[in-house]
């Protein structure tokens, strides 16, 4: 290759490098893996990066999907005191998304979710247990449809940090709940569309200042 030709392409290599170096977004602290290392204090649950994913069977034949957005809500986090630890959530009702908007229309009208008289669902903790390594229950109440029962969440740690310096300290988690729509006066075209609802949560939660 012609030297001027070879000292221009590896300008250019290096001024591409550079260009990507500089879109990426710069890295703090790795993340922490081990739930027992998350610093103690009050945590707000960070919207954006919060879904709660629903699930259950359409005609015995697919496995229908649904979730909700813009979640609010708070934590005291306090791993080595389970008894000192709580969560609670608020999740607009009619932010529920299928991808189907008539069918999205439908929900939060007053046959399913009634998202206009009954706007916010709800949980409550009442009871943090830790099970093994980053892996916990936690046993509350969820107020969905105007009706509270005591529910389960199954929980996984999944990491925590400063990973990117721009963000606050985060703490994320995996959570799953099996629940009944009829017990909670949900109950249109049951059997036919399931009864039986597996609600995923993965929930980032930001730590507070002081």
């Amino acid at each position: 290759m012609n030297p001027a030709r070879s000292i221009l392409v590896g300008a250019a290599s290096l001024g591409l490098l550079w260009s990507v170096a500089a879109a990426a977004p710069p890295t703090g602290a790795p993340p922490n893996l081990r739930f027992e290392a998350v610093p103690v204090g009050d945590y707000t649950v960070e919207p954006s990066h919060t879904r709660i994913l629903f699930s259950l069977s359409h005609l015995g034949l697919t496995t229908w999907y649904g979730d909700f957005s813009g979640a609010s809500g708070a934590a005291k986090i306090d791993p080595a005191h389970p008894s000192a630890s709580s969560v609670e959530i608020s999740i607009p009702t009619d932010s529920v998304s299928t991808t189907n908007t008539v069918l999205d229309a439908e929900l939060k009208g007053d046959k399913w979710l009634d998202a206009a008289r009954f706007p916010t669902i709800t949980f409550k903790s009442r009871k943090l247990k830790v099970l093994g390594p980053n892996r916990g229950e936690i046993l509350g109440d969820l107020t969905f449809h105007g009706v509270t029962r005591p529910v389960t969440l199954q929980v996984r740690f999944n990491g925590s940090g400063k990973v990117v310096p721009q963000i606050p300290y985060t703490a994320g988690f995996e959570a799953v709940a099996r629940i009944k729509r009829s017990d909670f006066g949900v109950s249109s075209y049951v059997p036919l569309v399931g009864d039986d609802v597996t609600v995923n949560i993965s929930a980032a939660f930001t730590r507070n200042p002081g």
